[in-house]
């Protein structure tokens, strides 16, 4: 029977992953830096790459040259490359706004998609995406670095267990000193810093990992209304999109705070969450910190039963653990792009935004 990623995560400590192949994958665009991380999985043989779909030469050829990749597997589009291939899922590494074409050649042909954080740029979008899924029963998911903290996993079961009582309060802090200034590619920024490409700046780029972390703290409940403030701080470099967001998140009976910025001393990507008798912080992927009334402390962290996207990917394609409401699910990441689409029209008309 298939359980539910909540029941897995309970049973981690007890029970080891059963070790199975490598999944065979394509993958659409190298443009986001994130294929990085997919590279570096590829050499340590934990993912088979049966093809790559990229029209820039150029970029191409740097991969090919700094990951000894062979020029057999590389192709100018995603068509094409699924002509020659038949993988077992689709990894896309393109801009947000071109998530939609890989769904669009994938779905017809029965092959599920993992897209990179978030999902789309608009709500139109992404219920195309949602409508051809379900159409030809494809898993659609999205991956997000923050899904595989050890700390968060830990911190969603605490929740559950009700150890610091009902939420009243969330709050996200995610970011970093900005794309540029911490030395993204060329190509990642050509994207990253447009409004239509990416749909936003810090906004979206790090307003996502809140509304998905959210989302899933409140089992797939969707906020009543969103409010949001956003700045331009260095115009001079991101003359296009904002790169500073506050978003709040009404739940009736709890807050959610997304702070997505572009402006932080350094990389943060931490999680709060305030209960009715106590609290909770994932300071950082391997530490997690307890409040309650009178103590205070640090809590062991047991064994994540996933630790990257790839053994998740594999275990739900063969039908281990059903996405549900899970951070990489479609429905979760239904609502965080509506989220994220009431985030930037507050923003713009200077209104609390009702969902």
């Amino acid at each position: 029977m298939k359980k539910s990623l909540l029941t897995l995560m309970a049973l981690a400590s007890l029970f080891p992953v059963l070790s199975q192949q490598p999944l065979k994958v394509g993958v659409a665009g190298l443009s986001h830096d994130h294929a990085m991380g997919l590279m570096h999985q590829y050499k340590e043989g934990k993912v088979i790459i049966q093809g790559i779909a990229e029209a820039d030469t150029t970029l191409s050829g740097r991969y090919k040259r700094r990951f000894q990749l062979p020029d057999s597997i590389f192709y100018p589009s995603l068509e094409m490359m699924l002509q020659k291939i038949h993988p077992e899922a689709v990894l896309a590494y393109n801009p947000v706004y071109q998530h939609i074409d890989v769904v669009e050649v994938c779905a017809p042909k029965g092959i599920p998609v993992m897209v990179e954080k978030p999902l789309a740029t608009t709500v139109a979008q992404a219920n195309r995406m949602a409508e051809l899924a379900r159409k030809y029963r494809i898993h659609l998911l999205t991956n997000y670095e923050t899904t595989w903290y050890a700390s968060n996993q830990q911190l969603y079961n605490m929740v559950q267990s009700k150890v610091i009582g009902d939420v009243r309060r969330m709050v996200v802090h995610d970011g970093h000193e900005g794309p540029k200034e911490i030395g993204c590619s060329k190509d990642f920024l050509q994207w990253l810093t447009d409004p239509v490409k990416n749909g936003g700046g810090a906004i979206t780029d790090f307003g996502c990992y809140g509304a998905n972390l959210m989302t899933w703290l409140m089992n797939g409940k969707a906020p009543v209304a969103v409010t949001a403030v956003t700045h331009q701080i260095k115009p001079h470099l991101y003359p296009k999109v904002d790169d500073d967001a506050t978003i709040v998140l009404d739940y009736g009976n709890a807050t959610g705070i997304i702070e997505a910025s572009w402006n932080w001393p350094f990389s943060i990507k931490d999680l709060e969450v305030f209960g009715k008798s106590g609290y909770l912080h994932a300071l950082n992927p391997n530490t997690l910190q307890q409040r309650l009334k009178n103590s205070y402390e640090s809590v062991p962290l047991q064994q994540p039963l996933y630790t990257d996207n790839l053994q998740y990917l594999s275990d739900v394609l063969h039908g281990k653990v059903q996405p549900g409401n899970d951070l990489s699910s479609l429905e979760n990441n239904l609502i965080v792009v509506r989220i994220l689409e009431a985030a930037k029209r507050s923003a713009k008309e200077g209104k609390r935004v009702m969902l």
